[in-house]
């Protein structure tokens, strides 16, 4: 998993905070960057760890985390403990995993008996990404977002509830996150819900925040 945008390893993504169990004593934060994130969950009797395979950051993280482990997740998962964690968390992580289903599978093992997975997805039908497939023509890697170069795979909220369904999970909860606030792609984004009888509602967000638990 390479990450390119530098605001992968310092944001605090704030709108995902209230998808964390608040009785979670046992944390994982996979690709935790500099703990940003994940270091707002610390507090009294609670154990936050992390994996982050670039190393300044990890570096950074473990200033602040119970444990950080720097290695690529492949690596890492073999050295945590089964059964043990009550949330792990993969915030814009899922999507520059080559084989997901095969790494959700595998943290499952990691969870405690009520443990959940937590995470934010890019979603794929994203109204300013439809608006250059459809208007544009063009659909063009870059840098950050959707379309980052650094992604190998692409999802939406059906597909998304697909993958965990595979994977051995129940959707406790699929919300989108992140809605656009651009007026250009709203009112197409009006345009296509009005074409399409208003079943397109979930092209106006930029991410989908899902927590899901092993059945």
């Amino acid at each position: 998993m390479e990450i390119k945008d530098v605001s992968y390893y310092s944001n605090t993504r704030q709108e995902m905070l209230p998808f964390i169990p608040s009785s979670a004593k046992k944390i994982l934060e996979i690709g935790c960057g500099k703990g940003h994130f994940c270091g707002q969950l610390i507090g009294k009797d609670i154990e936050v760890w992390g994996i982050e395979p670039d190393k300044d950051s990890a570096e950074i993280a473990e200033k602040k985390l119970y444990k950080v482990l720097n290695n690529k997740l492949d690596d890492a998962v073999r050295l945590l403990p089964d059964n043990y964690f009550d949330v792990i968390i993969l915030n814009d992580v899922i999507e520059h995993l080559l084989f997901p289903w095969d790494d959700l599978k595998t943290l499952r093992s990691k969870l405690s008996n009520n443990g959940v997975i937590t995470a934010s997805i890019p979603n794929v039908r994203y109204i300013k990404n439809l608006f250059h497939v459809l208007i544009n023509k063009n659909w063009e890697y870059s840098e950050s977002g959707i379309l980052d170069s650094t992604h190998f795979r692409f999802f939406t909220k059906k597909s998304i509830v697909s993958l965990f369904s595979k994977c051995g999970y129940s959707i406790e909860k699929i919300k989108g996150i992140n809605k656009t606030k651009s007026t250009k792609y709203q009112l197409f984004a009006l345009l296509i819900n009005v074409l399409f009888f208003f079943n397109h509602s979930d092209t106006l967000y930029l991410q989908y925040a899902v927590t899901a638990k092993k059945e």
